[in-house]
């Protein structure tokens, strides 16, 4: 009997229906960073546990805009564009855990279901959303990567505008920021296909670039509105203090990471 193939559903005798292939995954982006802080209350409520509050700047908040294509190690998306390109905007925090410091994502919007499935993987919390940011280019009026450039970006999910950012570059960086710099602390959970047995996956895991690879970063001024919506809750990370805007061009590689703990995260599949 033929065995069914495919690193994730849906799986079939050849594997070639199956949402995402096996890792590693490359990835080449525009990334548009917005820091600012927030009331820590409201980091806190989003950090089960037994994830923390960072010792330093607990109210940071890293929200990040991201033109993507992506492949497989094969690099065959790349020529078929439908299957590489996707944008995303996700909102990250940091925490703690057995004293190291963490990146968390707590809210995040893709443009398709490829990466909407990665994230079910890799413990983002990813739904559909509309993404949209500016794109330089050396020719015509679009923004070139210099002093004064002005970037635009936008985030919708349910036909609400959730999120606008204007970012002024100012000058060259060292960083492209602190609230992304750390390993990412997701959790992976799954409920149980049975009423009243909870979670039947609960593993808190850790896991970052395999390698990174980037471009010059440019630091800036950003303008953010963050906007309330029935559905979403970014707006509760109000925006208190800004700190700083970049931009950077990216190479990754994601190739899987490591559990931390299993089964104490104390929430519930209601």
């Amino acid at each position: 009997m033929t065995g069914l193939r495919g690193y994730f559903h849906p799986k079939t005798a050849t594997g070639a229906s199956s949402l995402v292939p096996s890792p590693p995954w490359r990835y080449s982006g525009d990334l548009l960073t917005v820091e600012y802080r927030t009331d820590p209350a409201r980091v806190r409520e989003l950090l089960p546990e037994p994830l923390e509050l960072a010792d330093e700047d607990p109210g940071a908040v890293a929200l990040i805009w991201a033109d993507w294509q992506s492949c497989s190690a094969s690099g065959e998306e790349l020529l078929d564009p439908v299957r590489a390109q996707y944008k995303e905007a996700f909102a990250v925090v940091r925490c703690r855990f057995r004293g190291q410091t963490y990146s968390r994502c707590v809210y995040i919007w893709v443009d398709k279901d490829f990466a909407i499935a990665r994230g079910l993987h890799q413990g983002y919390p990813k739904k559909l959303g509309s993404i949209h940011q500016t794109r330089p280019h050396p020719y015509g009026p679009a923004p070139r990567i210099e002093a004064g450039a002005r970037f635009g970006a936008t985030l919708a999910a349910a036909d609400r505008r959730l999120a606008q950012a204007v970012v002024t570059l100012r000058e060259p960086s060292g960083s492209g920021g602190f609230v992304n710099a750390h390993p990412m602390a997701h959790h992976r959970w799954l409920p149980s296909i049975e009423k009243g047995k909870g979670l039947a996956l609960d593993e808190l895991i850790e896991s970052g670039a395999a390698s990174f690879e980037g471009g010059q970063p440019w630091l800036g001024d950003a303008e953010l509105e963050l906007f309330e919506a029935p559905t979403e809750e970014l707006a509760r990370l109000e925006v208190r203090e800004p700190i700083a805007a970049y931009y950077r061009q990216v190479g990754v590689v994601w190739d899987g990471g490591r559990l931390l703990e299993s089964g104490r995260s104390g929430v519930g599949a209601a």
